[in-house]
């Protein structure tokens, strides 16, 4: 009984059994070969000068005049302002796109209809634009010469429609790879079981699709609050209204001050892996109820 009940709890061969101070516990056992240690390690050396030492440095530069001028810096009402409007225009755009995108991936996979190939394409054209030539694009079409009548130029809605522009792929792409791999027959299995269509939907396809759905949002958010190229012509950049984090961050560094601008990226750095941690513990917990 004790064997069956340790093998289910602690199972597969990647656990080793120890004794302690405390009882018999287990750990986990490397299986690298010596090949994969030394990718590993080259992996991690590159990573580390890529991404972990910049990332250093730049919270350190903000901590470096200590937490009153962190302070100082932090509820500057201007960068206040900046930091409110990046992270409430990015936390809606990424609302929006789950949504969304999540609809378009469905359509693209399960249904058929003339254009489809077209709008595959389409969808993969934020990607491929540089981002100032879709501010350019933006500003044409939703500025003072809009051929719809519709100015919305030195808004708070052109820094949305600029943030929608950028991240509408991500949750696209996240989703429908796994959306194809979800056979209708899993559905219609369930529905046979009894299942209605709305149980079908949040007990079978919603679990299934959860994982792509959180990476595409974390991706579609971290993507908003560091935009700049698409915004510069047709947000106006104005302080208090239109004015965000990454012009924020630009105008400091500009003046000579390095380690306010440090200030400002480090919040937004901690911010946005907080949303990543908080979408991955979400994806868990629906996938689970599923």
């Amino acid at each position: 009984m004790t064997q069956l009940l340790e093998t289910a709890v602690f199972p597969g061969p990647d656990r080793e059994k120890r004794s302690g101070p405390g009882g018999v516990f287990y750990r986990p056992v490397s299986t690298l070969t010596k090949g994969s240690g030394l990718a590993l390690g080259i992996a991690v050396t590159w990573f580390s000068i890529l991404v972990l030492i910049p990332l250093s440095a730049v919270v350190a530069t903000a901590l470096a005049g200590g937490w009153a001028a962190f302070w100082d810096t932090l509820t500057n009402a201007q960068t206040l302002a900046a930091i409110a409007l990046t992270l409430g225009e990015a936390a809606l755009v990424t609302v929006v796109n789950v949504v969304i995108g999540t609809v378009i991936a469905w359509v693209l996979v399960r249904d058929k209809f003339p254009g489809k190939r077209l709008m595959e394409i389409v969808i993969d054209v934020p990607f491929a634009l540089p981002t100032i030539v879709a501010g350019l694009v933006l500003l044409g079409l939703y500025g003072p010469r809009s051929p719809i009548s519709w100015d919305v130029a030195n808004t708070r809605t052109a820094v949305f429609l600029a943030f929608a522009f950028v991240t509408l792929p991500f949750v696209v792409r996240a989703v429908q790879p796994v959306l194809e791999e979800l056979e209708p027959e899993v559905e219609q299995a369930a529905r046979s079981l009894g299942a209605s269509g709305r149980q079908a939907l949040t007990r079978v396809v919603l679990p299934a699709l959860a994982p792509a759905i959180a990476a595409g949002a974390a991706l579609s958010f971290a993507r908003a609050v560091s935009e700049y190229g698409s915004l510069v012509l047709i947000s106006g950049n104005l302080a208090l209204r239109t004015e965000v984090t990454s012009v924020r961050i630009l105008t400091y560094v500009e003046g000579g001050q390095s380690a306010q601008a440090a200030v400002v990226a480090t919040v937004i750095l901690v911010v946005a892996l907080l949303v990543i941690v908080a979408l991955d513990v979400l994806q868990r917990r629906v996938a689970r109820r599923g």
